[in-house]
């Protein structure tokens, strides 16, 4: 059960991490995009509420155009939503992680192996050209851009089987994932996806599904040891610092 956390305040809900400049005030694009940033930023901590009132007053938006929002981030995973009590960042235990992560070994262990069979030169060229964006994003301390990133490389190798029913499989369990490394992986361990997304790149190009399978094994193994390795203790700064600070930024 998420544990009670500050909500998000209306003085200080104006502007949430990253949200972008494009986006006028009354939209829910812009709710969407602000608070999906700062999800995958991990500047919100877990179990903090994000109540529609506050939000519908400081967007200049309604309360069920706040709710479709809200309903549409849990449902992307970024989101818990309890009935009767409203929507969560999520909270996840231990044992919420080992599943998930258990399905995804499952999962993509058999997307490489496939895709090893199959594999174009020019496939092979988006997933270097994308390695080398999330290498960039981590050397730029890009936090946000890198877990979207690290996410989206997953989302491509499934894309490339041209298999819907197993993209939204990926899909689903990718987006679940992302909050946890967004919640509870350091922004130095992040740096380390690249590499990893590197070997797998390196087992399709020689076509080895063997080895492209182990290498997608060890790296989901060694995600998650990484966010285990704070869930004990996570850092909680205050909400308010940290939408004051973006509002400075």
């Amino acid at each position: 059960m998420p544990s009670k956390k500050p909500a998000i305040a209306p003085t200080e809900a104006a502007r949430l991490p990253g949200r972008p400049a494009e986006e006028a005030p009354g939209t829910e694009a812009a709710l969407y995009e602000a608070v999906s940033r700062a999800l995958l930023a991990g500047k919100l901590a877990p179990g903090t509420p994000l109540r529609e009132r506050y939000l519908a007053e400081q967007f200049s938006v309604t309360r069920g155009a706040v709710r479709k929002v809200l309903l549409q981030l849990g449902h992307e995973g970024k989101l818990e939503i309890l009935p009767h009590r409203g929507a969560f960042v999520p909270q996840p235990s231990v044992e919420d992680m080992a599943s998930i992560y258990g399905a995804r070994m499952a999962v993509e262990a058999g997307v490489v192996a496939l895709l090893a069979t199959s594999i174009q030169p020019a496939q092979l060229a988006r997933l270097r050209a994308h390695a080398r964006d999330e290498r960039a994003a981590a050397r730029r301390g890009l936090r946000e851009e890198s877990v979207r990133l690290a996410g989206a490389f997953h989302r491509m190798l499934v894309e490339m089987l041209d298999n819907p029913e197993l993209g939204d499989i990926v899909h689903k369990l990718v987006a679940r994932t992302q909050m946890f490394v967004a919640l509870f992986e350091s922004a130095h361990d992040s740096g380390c996806a690249p590499d990893e997304h590197e070997a797998i790149i390196a087992a399709l190009e020689r076509r080895d599904a063997g080895a492209a399978v182990q290498a997608m094994l060890k790296h989901l193994a060694q995600v998650q040891e990484r966010v285990k390795a704070h869930v004990a203790a996570p850092e909680v700064p205050e909400l308010g610092d940290i939408l004051r600070a973006s509002m400075r930024a």
